[in-house]
């Protein structure tokens, strides 16, 4: 996808026609990457409005010149879904789940799903080694921390930051032919 500077730039300038665009070009894939992070689909629409507030009210914040618009962006809505499944409420409504629900997360959530798919990103992480595509899924669209994701694929944590940073460099490659 093309970066839209344009509409960013109206959009940092108060137009809301630009806002409007911006969303439509992107809430289909943030509510993708959402919603396998929380796996509940009226808290993932509730954070993706969250999300697009902020976007709208902190506008101003992002700068073209310093990286990509949907990296900006994703980075708002994984932080606010990890929030989100961190929160008190949230652990608390989790207690009770019955033992199919997780059969149904370990077997049927494809992480990568259609939603994130709308932009591509299931395809360029697919291009990558598999160590790479098992990271990037932990980390960013099952929202693990980082020693979360080091103990569930059992090695160091150290490690994993380092291959973490590699894998980013070459989906980074990747991307940007």
């Amino acid at each position: 996808m093309e970066q839209p500077n344009g509409l960013i730039l109206e959009m940092q300038n108060g137009n809301e026609r630009a806002f409007s665009k911006i969303y439509a070009l992107y809430s289909e894939a943030i509510f993708g990457i959402i919603n396998s992070i929380v796996l509940d689909e009226s808290v993932a629409e509730e954070i993706l409005q969250d999300v697009f507030v902020k976007v709208w009210n902190k506008s101003n914040s992002y700068d073209i010149k310093k990286g990509r618009f949907f990296t900006w962006l994703l980075n708002i809505a994984r932080n606010a879904a990890i929030d989100s499944t961190r929160s008190k409420a949230s652990k608390a409504s989790k207690k009770n789940l019955s033992a199919s629900n997780f059969v149904n997360i370990l077997f049927d959530n494809d992480n990568l799903n259609q939603k994130t798919n709308a932009i591509g990103i299931k395809n360029f992480v697919n291009k990558l080694k598999p160590a790479c595509i098992k990271i990037i899924d932990l980390l960013y669209f099952k929202g693990f921390t980082q020693t979360e994701a080091s103990k569930s694929l059992k090695i160091p944590l150290g490690t994993l930051k380092t291959r973490n940073r590699n894998c980013i460099k070459d989906l980074r490659t990747i991307v940007l032919g």
